[in-house]
């Protein structure tokens, strides 16, 4: 049987400081393949190359995976400081669109970190560079020393409405997730609604009001061990869920409303 495709933005880079690339971690590949069981098909998000149209003819589901640039503070009408950080203005190109696009459309697609940033922004919404600085809230960021498994380490609670998406799917309204983030929502875009929230108030899971298919985002990184974490799991199945049933031609099974 054919499997659905599901496009991976990755991000721009430099290999050995001289060779540029582009690339993605393996582990979204993995949790694209043998999680949701679908084809992962890595796109290179610069609008020179492709388009949000031509993708969305060639993919059935989108993962907008995580990465150290941030979206430019111009996509949401404020101006560019240090606290930002690094930018991949080419991938906020083909990114804010395909969003929108999939919205419209009824595509699927799982944002991921900056992805979940992305949809957010895309959506007319805006971010806080830098988080951990707001009064009363938590250091998201990931831990600067430590093992692999350290930084991807469960280190807080989400809590998600009941009855909400993010319930059905993981069967709980708290669940324990990994933190790598330094920016975070500071206001929600239209159709965005904001259905998880860490225990410090920082945005956590999202999901948009009245879109005709999947269209979850989550600021965690669930592609890690993805194939054994309780939370994780359930995230990517429902998703290649979504991507089978854009593919066989039948709207996706999330009608997602607020009410």
């Amino acid at each position: 049987m054919t499997r659905p495709v599901v496009g991976i933005l990755g991000n721009q880079h430099l290999l050995n400081e001289t060779y540029e690339v582009h690339a993605s971690g393996s582990m979204n590949s993995q949790a694209v393949s043998e999680v949701a069981g679908c084809l992962p098909l890595l796109i290179p998000a610069d609008p020179r190359y492709v388009s949000a149209a031509e993708l969305m003819e060639v993919c059935d589901g989108f993962v907008l995976t995580g990465g150290r640039p941030n979206v430019h503070p111009e996509e949401y009408g404020e101006e560019e400081t240090e606290a930002h950080g690094t930018f991949d203005r080419a991938r906020d190109s083909v990114a804010l669109d395909l969003v929108r696009a999939c919205v419209d459309r009824g595509q699927p697609f799982l944002g991921i970190c900056r992805g979940f940033q992305e949809v957010n922004v895309a959506m007319g919404g805006s971010l806080y560079p830098e988080i951990r600085e707001l009064p009363g809230r938590d250091n998201h960021r990931m831990p600067p020393d430590g093992t692999l498994e350290e930084k991807f380490a469960l280190r807080h609670r989400v809590t998600v409405s009941e009855g909400g998406p993010f319930h059905r799917i993981f069967g709980a309204t708290e669940v324990m997730t990994n933190t790598l983030h330094g920016q975070g929502i500071k206001t929600a875009g239209s159709r965005v609604v904001i259905d998880g929230r860490a225990d410090d108030g920082t945005p956590e899971a999202i999901y948009i009001d009245g879109a005709p298919g999947f269209a979850l985002s989550v600021q965690w990184h669930p592609e890690y061990k993805a194939a054994s974490d309780p939370v994780s799991r359930p995230l990517f199945k429902a998703f290649g869920d979504a991507a089978r049933a854009w593919a066989a031609g039948r709207r996706g099974p999330f009608a997602l409303s607020a009410e």
